[in-house]
């Protein structure tokens, strides 16, 4: 990949990611952002802007670290497995084992007396759909070997970027995390083979 494209990739992920997580932000707490508007306080308003975007940029590198450091497992999985079925078995099996994860560490780690599991398996579930739809995607646009690398990239790498949230379990620092993840784990796995000039 040219060096101009890495620079492209950079900063639209880095873009993508803050602005994502500037409207999860508004979205969240929007009574409050709303009151300040209201009241004719806009720097306040602009400073909170200010401040989620930055929270989010952060999120969005870290994104970007855990997006080159799949692609080099992925080349090491290749290496050592020596076949491209092997190695997405194994990625199958470590996907279902983080989405488990997902559900049973946080049921038993924040679950209340008497409450359902259920209320922690609705989160992993659209994540696999999202990885589903997004694996689809590129398969479509690529070849059928990368419906399985992405859709782990999407599941298993966005859960190990999240686990700071996951650990504190606040709702709204779950989704003011997960979305500039997410969006940026979309665009680097989806914008990838287009910079690369190669259907791969």
């Amino acid at each position: 990949m040219k060096a101009k494209n890495l620079v492209f990739l950079f900063f639209t992920t880095l873009l993508i990611g803050a602005f994502s997580g500037v409207l999860t932000g508004l979205v969240l707490d929007w009574s409050t952002y709303w009151g300040d508007l209201k009241q004719g306080d806009i720097v306040s308003f602009l400073m909170v802007i200010l401040w989620l975007f930055g929270v989010s940029s952060i999120f969005s590198l870290i994104s970007q670290m855990g997006f080159f450091a799949y692609l080099t497992i992925h080349r090491f999985g290749l290496g050592i497995f020596k076949s491209v079925k092997l190695w997405n078995g194994v990625q199958i099996i470590l996907i279902i084992f983080a989405l488990f994860d997902l559900v049973y560490l946080r049921y038993t780690g924040f679950a209340e007396p008497d409450e359902s599991w259920l209320n922690y398996f609705w989160i992993a579930l659209l994540l696999l759909i999202i990885g589903l739809a997004v694996a689809y995607k590129k398969q479509k646009e690529t070849n059928k070997q990368a419906f399985i690398p992405t859709l782990f990239f999407i599941v298993v790498v966005t859960i190990l970027e999240w686990i700071p949230a996951l650990r504190g379990n606040d709702f709204k620092w779950l989704w003011l995390i997960f979305f500039p993840l997410l969006t940026s784990n979309i665009w680097q796995i989806l914008v990838l083979h287009r910079l690369a000039g190669r259907k791969a």
